[in-house]
């Protein structure tokens, strides 16, 4: 692939790099032979991708991307870009909605090739939520600067060291009884892998795949009852889960300290699905893969005993705990 990539010696900047889902997308786009620059205000946070790069083709540059001066020095040079920016707190606005517009306009004033900017599903300007308007806002602001730009709509992003089903996981593992909130609601989890081949696949042709929006999600709709069950399932624990009411949830995310922010639950209620209204993985020749085919894996560590527990142990366990 290195040998015969569009983007094989190529800079792609990486605004957001260094977050979580910014480490899929380097591995994808090194094994590209791209040259990536990773530009985040923390980029120490991306130093492990080191062992995974060629001498010379990985940088990282501290970036603020709300100073118009720090985008501008992370584009010098810069074939194609990426956009991982997202934030639950913080200025919304000026982080989601504002910063993509820059560095967008940014990005063609320097002929940039291809812009991916990675959203998410639900983008609402009208929203309650401010994490919605944001990504709204900033669709919008990146289209206006770069009509060519490819937008990314995953759904809720898993992985083997995500901060979603290893929180559930830890949960699960240590109380017998669960609240769930909005247990009805509909999430199509999408691998972290299948999130960043899609975008180093849309960024390796942008005549084709630009202008346009891709909604992602995974194979299946699992309800967050399914999802702890599930959960639970895999690490041969028999746990009690609750359905917790819209009201109770409504309250329980008001307050500080929560694991559930007001803005999560008012964009949980709803679900994350895809919407039928945009292309998809589909459209990029990739078959998504499902939870069940990693979860068994990754919830070893939470099991009793974990690896070392024998093969009839968890049957044990859920009789037992």
């Amino acid at each position: 692939m290195t040998n015969t990539s569009p983007l094989s010696e190529k800079l792609v900047t990486v605004f957001g790099g260094g977050g979580y889902i910014g480490n899929y997308v380097a591995q994808s786009l090194l094994e590209r032979g791209a040259r990536l620059r990773i530009a985040s205000r923390n980029p120490e946070k991306a130093h492990s991708l080191q062992p995974l790069a060629n001498l010379g083709q990985l940088q990282f540059a501290r970036c603020d991307i709300t100073k118009e001066e720090n985008v501008a020095a992370a584009l010098h040079g810069a074939d194609y870009v990426v956009n991982l920016v997202g934030a639950f707190s913080g200025d919304l606005e000026e982080l989601m909605g504002e910063a993509p517009g820059t560095m967008a306009r940014l990005a063609k004033g320097a002929g940039v090739a291809g812009f991916v900017h990675v959203s998410a599903i639900g983008p609402d300007a009208q929203s309650s939520a401010a994490y919605a308007r944001g990504k709204a806002q900033g669709e919008t602001a990146v289209l206006e600067a770069f009509p060519e730009a490819t937008i990314m709509r995953p759904s809720i992003v898993f992985g083997k060291d995500d901060n979603f089903l290893n929180m559930f996981g830890q949960m699960i593992e240590m109380m017998p009884v669960l609240p769930v909130f909005g247990p009805d609601a509909k999430l199509q989890l999408v691998f972290a892998d299948d999130v960043a081949e899609a975008i180093a696949v849309a960024l390796e042709n942008p005549t084709k795949h630009g202008g346009q929006i891709f909604e992602l999600g995974g194979p299946e709709q699992l309800s967050m009852m399914q999802i702890n069950e599930r959960i639970a399932e895999a690490q041969g624990r028999s746990r009690r889960f609750i359905a917790m009411p819209d009201g109770i949830s409504s309250i329980f995310a008001s307050l500080p300290g929560t694991p559930m922010s007001k803005d999560q639950w008012t964009l949980l209620k709803p679900g994350s699905t895809v919407s039928g209204e945009h292309k998809t993985f589909a459209d990029l020749g990739i078959e998504p893969r499902p939870l069940g085919a990693f979860l068994d894996k990754w919830m070893t560590r939470y099991r009793k005993f974990g690896r070392f527990g024998r093969s009839n142990d968890r049957a044990k366990d859920r009789a037992a705990v």
